[in-house]
Order: C-alpha cells, then structure tokens, then sequence
C-alpha cells in the first residue's frame, strides 16, 4: 500500500492510480452540492429569526462563524473518507455507512457505534421535523375541516414510494428541486419582510440569557448540521476526491439563503418572531408562494434526509442493494415509525435545539476533527502545529456549546417552557394549537 502525502494545505495526494476512486454514473461536484442544500436549508432558515432573536445581535455574528466552522469540518470529514478508500480498499466499492466506517478506522468498534447513533438519531429526528413542518405548513394552505394530526399521516402516504429509491444518485432531481424551491422561498421571505418595514415601526428587541442564547445555539447548530449525511453523498460522487469543491459550493449558497433572511427578520419584526418565520410575515400572494415553496423543499429534503438511515438499518438486516420486497418492507416500517413520533410529539420547539445541541453537534464540530487528527496519526499523514490546534478549539467550542445546548433544552422541557402538547391519537384537535 503506497502511503499518503501531502500537497499543498492538507490536500491528500496518491501516486497509485489505483487508489483513485471514480464511479462513472455518480453524482457530479453540482449535484452533490444541491444535495447538501437540499438536506439543510429547510427547517434551518425559518427557525433562524426566532434563534437570532433569542441569542441578540451577536446571533447574527454567531450564524456565520458556526457557517464556517462547519464548512471546514465538512471539508476535513472528507477527506477522511479520502484516507479510508485510499489505505483500505474495500471502502472503494458500494458502501452503506461510510460515516460509521470513518469511526470505527479512527477508534475501532466504540468509534463505529457510538456514530452509528448519532447518525440515526439525526436522521430520524430531522425526518421527523420535516414530516412535521410539511403538516404544519399544508394545514395552513388548505383552512378545511381537515386537521393537522390527519394531515401527517396523508403526507406520508404520498411520500411512501419515493423512500423506496436506493441511493442519492438515483434521485438527483429532487435534490435540484429542493434547492431550487428553498431558494425561491428565501427570496420571498426576505421581500415579504423588507415589505413589511412600514407596518413595524418600532420592534422590540428582547434581552438574552443564559437559556436562551444556548437554545439559540443549539437551532443555529441544528441548521448547519447535515453532516450525517456527507459522507454518504461523497461516497455517491463521479470523483469523492472533489468533495472540498462541493462542500464550498453548497455552504456558500446556504449562508446566501440564512443571512438576508434571519438579518431582514431580526431587524423588522424584533420580538414578533416565531419558530416558524411562515407565521410571522404578513399574509400576502408573496407568503403563500413562500409556504408552498418552504413545503415542496421538506417533503423533497425528507426523502433525501431518511434514505441514509435506511441504508444503515438494511444493511444490519442483510437486505440486498439491488430493489427488493425487503426494501420496500423495511421502509414501510421506518416511515411508520417516523408518523408515530410525530403523531406523539406533534410539536418539537426545544426537541430540535436538543437535536442540534446534541448529535448534531458531535458529528459536525467534534467527530470530523478527532477522527481526522487520529486517521492523520495512524497513517503517518503529517499534520502542521497550526492545524492541530485548529482542530483542537472546534472540538473544545462544539463540546461546551452543544453540552451547554443540550441542557438549555432539556431544562426548557422539564420546567414547562416547551410547547408540549397531548399526542395526535389522544386528542387530534387540542394536540397542535
């Protein structure tokens, strides 16, 4: 096995060609890019008002410094999967849990499964929030008799044969449709707001806290948080070795979508914002293009976001790769699951800063670092002074904001402060007010 070297600034280089991974028909650096946004653009960009208004003026500063950070940690998760299909290749071929892979390389069988949860609970905790966020959103588009709790499980009927696609790359046009109408949204959302200057001339701008701002964090982290799914799409890519080009395109549309709309909102309606910035803009043609828009890119970012968990739990099955009856069985039951929890917590508020602050956090801030200073040592990849203690503060700053987050939130829910509701199959009226 020919070792790995450095060209340039931590760029991996392989002088065997056949350490070079290229799949013919994979996503290419575009695709792969509007899958990332896809994935994370959603749910991130109407909860951001909300959490820059809780953390103050300095939300604003914190949304771009979190934009960054997780941009590089999404750069150096990349290239530890590079290390892994270059040092052992039989990660070079069709592989369900490349995240999972990066863990147990790093730190062996505890690396593998204490990954392998975070990631699923990830997944399944945004898939949930997008199920949710599509109800919410159709129930207010449509004022009929129908409620929100029968609307859920409407919505994943609809969705049912689309979780039966394989992989990314064999959906790439619901990633470009996600994108395209996420970004159409955030352009309505933002002129809405500049719109509604004149009817709020004087907004009021609320004090932060200790709680407060760290629940701010946790959403903040929560929408920058689609790394449980990197390496899956990486590992779907024509050339994985171009995962730095795509990571700099999407993150780069992201902040194009989260700045002008968090900052418009912030500073037009102060403390009239909501979790869901849908309900807090005026009512307008502009709003309602917004909302359809906003729920075309959750139901499209659910199919992208629940597929890698589903992969994971199939391949611990022994479920072929190739379309079977095992795989639409399986996926019946994943959804069904899904409905449930949504039935039983149809509103999340403090659930999502608890995912954020949480597993999110782990595998966007802590894991890509460690995992990459300990794939760098055990392969003899020289790793400059400078790097290292790069590394090093992002592990330290995700570990006190997501622990800090993490409390914030589960103190929220004990003491009351979280919109809790009776479940959909107690009471379907009095369970989303």
């Amino acid at each position: 096995m020919n070792p790995v070297g450095r060209e340039g600034e931590g760029l991996i280089n392989v002088k065997d060609e056949g350490a070079q991974v290229h799949h013919v028909r994979g996503l290419t650096v575009l695709t792969a890019s509007l899958f990332i946004i896809g994935e994370m653009a959603g749910s991130g960009v109407l909860a951001l008002p909300k959490a820059v208004l809780d953390a103050g003026w300095i939300g604003i500063v914190l949304l771009l410094v979190c934009a960054v950070m997780s941009a590089y940690t999404g750069f150096i998760l990349g290239k530890c999967w590079i290390i892994l299909q270059q040092q052992f290749p039989q990660y070079r071929e069709q592989t369900r849990f490349p995240y999972p892979a990066i863990g147990y390389e790093s730190f062996g069988n505890i690396g593998r499964y204490i990954v392998t949860f975070c990631v699923n609970a990830t997944l399944f905790g945004v898939s949930t929030v997008f199920l949710l966020l599509a109800s919410e959103n159709i129930e207010q588009l449509l004022p009929t008799h129908i409620t929100f709790c029968t609307f859920l499980p409407i919505i994943a009927a609809c969705l049912w044969p689309i979780t039966w696609l394989g992989t990314p790359k064999d959906f790439w046009p619901i990633a470009i449709g996600a994108t395209c109408a996420t970004a159409v949204a955030c352009a309505a959302i933002f002129i809405q707001s500049l719109l509604d200057i004149s009817t709020h001339p004087n907004p009021v701008y609320p004090p932060s806290d200790f709680g407060k701002f760290f629940l701010a964090f946790g959403v903040i982290l929560f929408a920058f948080g689609g790394h449980a799914a990197f390496p899956t799409i990486q590992h779907d890519m024509r050339n994985p070795n171009d995962f730095s080009k795509t990571v700099s395109i999407a993150y780069s549309g992201i902040v194009c979508l989260y700045l002008p709309v968090s900052v418009a909102a912030y500073f037009v309606y102060g403390d009239r914002n909501d979790d869901n910035i849908l309900s807090v803009i005026s009512p307008s043609w502009i709003t309602t293009v917004a909302t359809v828009l906003i729920t075309v890119h959750v139901l499209m970012g659910f199919v992208i976001v629940i597929n890698p968990f589903c992969q994971e739990v199939e391949d611990f099955l022994g479920i072929d790769t190739a379309f079977n009856w095992k795989r639409v069985a399986n996926r019946t039951v994943i959804l069904a699951v899904i409905l449930f929890v949504a039935e039983t917590i149809p509103q999340f508020g403090a659930i999502l800063s608890l995912v954020g602050g949480s597993t999110v956090t782990l595998l966007t801030f802590v894991f890509p670092s460690m995992f990459y200073m300990r794939l760098c040592k055990q392969h003899g990849i020289p790793l400059p002074l400078y790097q290292r203690v790069i590394h090093i503060e992002i592990i330290l700053v995700g570990l006190v904001g997501g622990i800090s987050s993490s409390y914030s939130a589960i103190d929220a829910i004990v003491t009351g402060n979280a919109k809790f509701t009776v479940p959909c199959y107690v009471n379907a009226t009095a369970a989303h007010g």
